[in-house]
């Protein structure tokens, strides 16, 4: 998909199809990470705080848990 900057103030918009915002479940109200590797701009939803809250809990019981048989394997 092709698209062009869309002037908007002094500023340049992005304007994205329904369907891509449908499929990512991006609306207004959706925080978003915007980075680059240098040539591309990768635009990401963001991730929910509590979220991010749970998957490191969930992280530590595992290490807590499984840490030394993991050191083994290793």
């Amino acid at each position: 998909m092709i698209k062009k900057l869309t002037k908007h103030g002094n500023s340049l918009a992005l304007v994205l199809d329904r369907g891509v915002l449908d499929l990512l479940e991006i609306d207004a109200d959706t925080p978003l990470n915007i980075k680059t590797d240098g040539k591309c701009l990768i635009v990401t939803p963001a991730q929910a705080p509590a979220r991010q809250k749970k998957f490191q809990a969930a992280l530590e019981e595992g290490n807590r848990r499984y840490g030394k048989m993991l050191k083994r394997l290793a």
